[in-house]
């Protein structure tokens, strides 16, 4: 898996993990669910948010710089992401930071630890050579970029405890670095505020 896959990696998993917390959100959590989006402040408006957020940002058979993502609870919104470097030009080597370009504004995560640990994975595939197949999976702290935030993020801060994870079948045989089935998902929670 090249080191620009743990995006596509991510995006797969947090996919599958939302579809999953949809479905027990729907069922057996409601009431949790509701208590959470009770305790939730947000007013798209004003700006204001507060409380714990929940994220998922995922990419699908691509090894490129460009996600999606769902963010619920203290904040509920979606929209396209992609990895930026400091100055904003597009990061295909998701260095730096993921600006996540949401209905109400925008922020940007800095995620330069939580890829570091999944390219040092990443850097042996693939981890199961018998079936061309990997499955990486690292966790960090990734702190919301101070002073990133626009429209009704303006202000946001915050840190959120993420797990990034890479599943993926390679061509095959012999094993080669091409993907052919693959996804990348970031996944968790946080607390933030404005």
């Amino acid at each position: 898996m090249r080191k620009d896959r743990f995006i596509q990696a991510c995006s797969a998993a947090v996919l599958g993990t939302a579809m999953l917390g949809t479905v027990l959100a729907g069922t057996s959590l409601g009431g949790t669910a509701r208590a959470v989006a009770a305790a939730a402040d947000r007013s798209p408006a004003t700006g204001a948010v507060r409380g714990v957020a929940n994220l998922v940002i995922y990419s699908i058979n691509s090894d490129g710089p460009y996600f999606r993502a769902i963010v619920s609870g203290a904040i509920g919104d979606y929209g396209p992401v992609v990895t930026v470097l400091p100055d904003g030009k597009v990061d295909p080597e998701h260095t730096s930071d993921m600006e996540l370009k949401l209905r109400h504004g925008t922020f940007r995560l800095y995620i330069g630890p939580i890829a570091s640990k999944f390219r040092a994975l990443t850097s042996h595939e693939p981890a199961f050579p018998l079936t061309c197949s990997d499955y990486f999976h690292v966790t960090a702290t990734v702190p919301i970029v101070a002073g990133s935030g626009t429209g009704g993020y303006r202000g946001v801060s915050g840190n959120f405890s993420l797990s990034l994870v890479g599943d993926e079948d390679q061509v095959t045989p012999p094993c080669k670095s091409e993907i052919a089935s693959q996804i990348l998902l970031l996944t968790g929670s946080g607390t933030v505020s404005s």
